[in-house]
């Protein structure tokens, strides 16, 4: 480029000064007065939300709960009602090769099918009925597995309950599962959304490492002589599946403190609040004009 065309270029470009508009008292005030503007250890955080974030870290911890328990274990129960045989009956490589299939059987027929009936209907039916079916569905095929246990157990009734508990899967993924990591990041607002999330999501974690150190030993035999070496006596199998079923009739009953999404607008639309309002009026006070 020539040393004229480089002028030309320069000469050319905008060129901006910076104004300095008045702020308008009234609306400053009205803003920093708003109640909108309230923080998450707020008296109107507590009033507004405060049922919100109980329900969603309460249906997040007895899920994980159930879901880490079940999925942990698959192998211990399956073992118990005589699907899977026992450890001490196979070698390593035997064993490896039907946990994997059984568990991949679980996957392919109930975890990844609800997944996508997730994906498909989520919007349709919206999130509140989604979580409240799942957990509904999964108290029901969970106690269907636990009262008739002894049956399931008994030669050629395997079947059954392999079925049976890739139900509780499928209404996993099919319910709370995917909406209580959907719904934390929805219903509260803006600036306050990602702690929320956060608090839920934690309390999920705790929820996890009940399930996974608690069925370990609550699933041991209440026989001294049938326990795994080293562990203490459990309350078997069957009683186990029973407070799972009732983990997830928690995660039920808690859901209705979980407000539905509002489909199409934000928080702030749906409720009245005026935070972006806020924002506009900050940036307001001071920007670039071109001349």
């Amino acid at each position: 480029m020539s040393g004229l065309k480089k002028l030309t270029y320069l000469a050319n470009l905008p060129c901006y000064k910076q104004v300095d508009i008045e702020e308008d008292p009234t609306k400053v005030a009205e803003l920093s007065n708003s109640r909108d503007q309230f923080g998450l250890f707020s008296k109107e955080f507590l009033r507004r939300h405060g049922l919100h974030l109980m329900g969603t870290a309460v249906c997040w911890f007895v899920l994980d709960i159930a879901f880490y328990s079940q999925n942990l274990f698959q192998k211990d129960i399956f073992s118990a009602v005589g699907w899977l045989p026992k450890a001490n009956t196979m070698s390593a490589l035997e064993e490896v090769f039907k946990i994997a299939r059984a568990q991949s059987l679980v996957a392919l027929c109930g975890t990844i099918p609800g997944y996508w009936f997730t994906v498909a209907f989520i919007d349709i039916i919206g999130r509140f009925v989604i979580q409240l079916m799942g957990f509904f569905m999964m108290t029901v095929f969970m106690l269907g597995l636990a009262i008739p246990y002894h049956h399931w157990t008994t030669k050629g009734n395997h079947i059954g309950f392999v079925v049976m508990y890739a139900f509780t899967f499928f209404f996993a993924n099919f319910g709370p599962n995917s909406t209580t990591f959907i719904v934390p990041a929805e219903i509260f607002p803006a600036r306050l959304r990602s702690t929320c999330h956060g608090i839920s999501s934690a309390t999920g974690k705790v929820g996890s490492i009940v399930g996974s150190f608690g069925f370990l030993y609550a699933a041991q035999s209440s026989d001294p002589a049938q326990t795994d070496p080293g562990y203490p006596t459990g309350i078997d199998v069957r009683n186990t599946l029973f407070v799972l079923a009732g983990c997830n009739l928690i995660g039920l009953i808690f859901t209705f403190f979980v407000p539905e999404a509002p489909k199409g607008k934000s928080l702030e639309e749906a409720y009245g609040e005026n935070e972006e309002e806020a924002a506009e009026a900050e940036s307001s006070y001071n920007h670039a004009e071109p001349v």
